[in-house]
């Protein structure tokens, strides 16, 4: 079972989960033996709205550090996620192409959009932060746009 911290912001709750790594962008990733789930955070996912579509890297692409991975889009925007991790596309969520709408209602489960065999894992440690780092930065974050309003 996964662990999380949450952000308790005006009427909505963040969750990040404390088992995986995180881009600046609010995607995650977590380690699974040489392989790496990737999806996009609570917080991101909250941020942008009903996901209508996903279109994701297909199996077999190689993937580097800002790539493209996913096109996902929202009822209030379109987002184009950036890859954090370098390595070579093996599997992408089947429920992507019937139900994308699984990333709103499960982003740390059943809503991970690709699975990435990663070869050097310490580099990429590199590029990404970990679950506390990324809660500090989604708060300023959220803190700052309650102070806009």
């Amino acid at each position: 079972m996964t662990d999380y911290l949450e952000l308790p912001v005006d009427k909505f709750v963040f969750k990040v989960a404390l088992d995986r790594f995180y881009s600046d962008e609010g995607i995650w990733v977590k380690l699974e033996d040489q392989f790496a789930r990737v999806g996009i955070s609570d917080y991101l996912q909250q941020r942008s709205g009903d996901v209508a579509f996903a279109e994701i890297k297909p199996e077999g692409s190689v993937v580097d550090f800002g790539d493209e991975l996913a096109v996902i889009e929202t009822i209030k925007v379109n987002i184009s996620l950036t890859s954090p991790i370098k390595g070579n596309v093996i599997q992408v969520n089947s429920l992507m192409e019937t139900s994308p709408e699984v990333i709103n209602q499960d982003p740390y489960g059943a809503g991970w959009l690709i699975l990435i065999d990663v070869k050097d894992w310490k580099k990429n440690l590199e590029h990404l932060l970990d679950a506390q780092s990324y809660f500090s930065l989604i708060k300023r974050e959220a803190e700052q746009e309650v102070n806009k309003e």
